[in-house]
């Protein structure tokens, strides 16, 4: 099954208009110290963390369906979030699989690398962030 690639702005729409949707980041619990996290408290909503690798090793978290999914309906729009759009495309991937509806935020919370050598263009740039 192809994933279905979704814009920060749908995404953003998303999340607002439709009460039953959860974004899922997949980044390493480094990435959300570090980096920062997605902030939906102004939609009264949480940002659900669950690792796709973990951290330090990289390993694949052999738990992540479980905990992505935990007290979740296969009805509920799952968004997929990761620094760039790999690692969360493949995790909405395992969802899908699974009997889920996820999509994948191609533009990721950090973007692609642009001039100079820095990440742009993503969450980070566009939507509410905070540091966590």
């Amino acid at each position: 099954m192809i994933v279905p690639q979704i814009s920060l702005e749908e995404a953003w729409e998303t999340l607002t208009e439709n009460p039953d949707a959860v974004l899922i980041d997949v980044r390493t619990v480094a990435e959300w110290s570090f980096v920062g996290i997605p902030d939906l408290s102004g939609l009264g909503k949480q940002v659900r963390t669950v690792e796709w690798t973990r951290f330090p090793d990289g390993t694949q978290n052999s738990d992540f369906l479980a905990q992505a999914t935990e007290g979740l309906s296969p009805e509920q729009p799952l968004l997929m979030l990761c620094r760039s759009g790999a690692r969360s495309n493949a995790a909405a991937s395992v969802l899908n699989d699974n009997g889920f509806t996820a999509s994948n935020i191609g533009a990721g919370f950090e973007g692609d690398v642009g001039p100079g050598g820095h990440r742009m263009g993503g969450w980070k740039d566009a939507l509410p962030w905070k540091q966590s």
